[in-house]
């Protein structure tokens, strides 16, 4: 089982969306690199919901309920996307700039590749930030 963050700005589908609707799709993803993680998503895999915007936090957890499928928002074809479920909410959000303040996450995406939309989460990473999260 493999650990991922999804990002998305909350104006546009919030976590409390997310848990009001009890399921979604994740579509609209267009990156390549972000494409190209999302394609080695599978069911059962765990993801942190990181709020983008104003909030930059990682503010949920939740599980990917089946493999990808074409996106049907893309036109072209090219795309994939991934049904996703609600798990909990982080007792505590963890902030981008708790992230970057400590050094064991210099080399993850989310410090990285600022805007990349889709990105693993490496075990101790993960870890860490359940631990942060949970005050």
């Amino acid at each position: 089982m493999a650990t991922w963050l999804f990002k998305e700005e909350p104006e546009t589908y919030s976590f409390a969306d997310l848990q009001r609707d009890g399921t979604t799709l994740w579509s609209g993803v267009a990156n390549a690199l972000a494409q190209k993680h999302l394609r080695a998503v599978k069911k059962g895999d765990r993801v942190f919901f990181y709020a983008t915007g104003k909030v930059k936090a990682v503010i949920g957890v939740m599980l990917v309920t089946a493999d990808p499928v074409p996106d049907p928002a893309d036109e072209s074809g090219k795309c994939v996307a991934v049904t996703v479920k609600p798990v909990r909410a982080l007792a505590v959000p963890v902030t981008l700039a708790a992230i970057k303040a400590d050094k064991a996450f210099a080399q993850w995406e989310l410090v990285k590749q600022a805007r990349l939309s889709v990105m693993p989460v490496p075990d101790a990473l993960w870890a860490k930030v359940e631990k942060m999260g949970n005050g």
